[in-house]
């Protein structure tokens, strides 16, 4: 599959690990899954470059930075100034906005990559890639409705990382696929019980 077989398989086994890791931390809201997600992502971008799916690769450069900033945005984004960062959910109107943006920016990406680069399934990896940085951004804001990006983003990788013959990644993102459902469900039941403090202290 690589020139480098043995080693890119130590690495996917620690991608396989960390990945893992990372979303159990997130379903919990524990803020240890940024610097986790972190060593996830280098090991990330390392396993793309050999695998030319350069589209994934400069997304993960992307959650270096976004972690950083999720990292920062979980401590100090409390409401009020509160240093707790609640689950909350995101508005129709600026969820459409920004489906409607991710939309333009699949075709462009896409066909740049495809005119441009080497790069295998250029319009489905860029689907997976545009569709993260918006689920990425809105966990960093402990908005719910990452979780359904999440399912969709799982769904297709799993098929794109089957196809590349990047199996540990195929593993990886089957179980993403389940970890998505009760991310959703865990986030949703701490909304409803911030919702109902929140309602029980208004005068």
């Amino acid at each position: 599959m690589f020139d480098f077989p043995l080693t890119m398989g130590v690495i996917e086994i620690f991608g396989l690990i960390s990945g893992i890791l990372t979303i159990v931390l997130l379903i919990k809201q524990n803020m240890w899954t940024w610097p986790v997600g972190i060593a996830y992502t280098l090991s990330s971008i390392y396993i793309f470059f050999g695998a030319k799916l350069y589209a994934d690769l400069v997304l993960h450069v992307f959650y270096l930075t976004m972690s950083a900033y999720g990292w920062y945005f979980w401590l100090n984004g409390g409401v009020g100034g509160s240093s707790t960062l609640t689950v909350s959910r995101e508005s129709k109107r600026t969820l459409l906005i920004l489906l409607l943006l991710c939309g333009f920016g699949i075709y462009f990406s896409g066909t740049l990559f495809a005119l441009y680069t080497a790069a295998e399934l250029p319009y489905w990896d860029n689907t997976t890639s545009i569709l993260s940085l918006l689920a990425i951004w809105l966990q960093s804001r402990k908005k719910i409705e990452s979780w359904m990006l999440w399912l969709v983003v799982d769904i297709l990788a799993v098929g794109i990382y089957f196809y590349k013959e990047i199996y540990f990644y195929s593993i990886l993102y089957t179980v993403y696929i389940v970890m998505a459902f009760i991310g959703y469900f865990e986030w949703h039941k701490s909304y409803k019980h911030e919702y109902r403090n929140h309602s029980d202290d208004r005068p």
